[in-house]
């Protein structure tokens, strides 16, 4: 009869910080996803996971219907939880918070407002570099591109309506739980850049796996108003900012 060594303290957590950080760059994800993206076996991944669970950094959910389900139990999907998140580095901490509150208290909502666009700004500020360093880079990638530098771990997937930019992390996520102007800022930043209005659809910071925000499509000519149907396109693809 064979046994599985077993681990020394510790000697699994390189690994296991794998995971949860793949999980923390791709949005949430399968036992047999992670396996696959990291080279693992499902039973050592679901090893990793059960122990992440344990731990509270991470949480099974049930997986969203996208289409007509088959037959048997879909698969499970594992999402990073607040405190999990909390182990990767963060831009802001509990002083951010204070100070916040801080100017809530003397200068009301309009100066966390103001606060939030000026933070915001950076978007605007690198867009039209990044977009000139990378002309084959469409709009929304270069949108991408220019989080992904600040730390979100962005991406741009094709909707059959237009695009849809994902932050798969975000470093301002404990701050933006309280004050969700900072949310608000960033897509009125990405609705400016574009040129279009956007539609933020989910955020990290009300318990969301991922940030999305929806970028339709701009009506080409001829057409009475209706966005331009990308249904027809005869292959999806996934642009990850690199």
């Amino acid at each position: 009869m064979e046994f599985d060594e077993a681990p020394t303290p510790g000697h699994d957590q390189p690994t296991r910080e794998r995971v949860a950080r793949s999980i923390l760059v791709e949005g949430p994800s399968t036992a047999a996803a992670l396996a696959e993206r990291l080279d693992l076996t499902p039973a050592a991944v679901r090893r990793h996971l059960d122990q992440l669970v344990d731990e509270g950094a991470v949480e099974a959910r049930e997986p969203r219907s996208l289409g007509v389900r088959g037959r048997g139990r879909p698969a499970k999907v594992f999402a990073l939880t607040e405190s999990g998140r909390d182990r990767f580095d963060q831009q802001y901490d509990d002083l951010a918070v204070q100070a916040l509150r801080f100017l809530a208290e003397t200068g009301g909502v309009d100066a966390v407002r103001a606060f939030a666009r000026r933070r915001a700004a950076f978007i605007q500020d690198r867009f039209a570099g990044v977009s000139e360093a990378n002309p084959d880079l469409g709009p929304a990638e270069v949108l991408a591109r220019v989080f992904t530098d600040e730390g979100y771990a962005a991406a741009v997937r094709d909707l059959p309506v237009g695009e849809q930019l994902c932050q798969q992390h975000c470093p301002v996520s404990h701050v933006a739980h309280e004050f969700p102007q900072l949310c608000e800022a960033e897509t009125e930043a990405i609705s400016a850049v574009l040129g279009r209005h956007v539609q933020r659809l989910a955020t990290i910071a009300h318990g969301d796996g991922v940030c999305t925000t929806c970028i339709p499509d701009v009506p080409t000519s001829g057409t009475t108003g209706s966005i331009t149907d990308k249904s027809s396109t005869t292959e999806k693809k996934e642009h990850v900012s690199r």
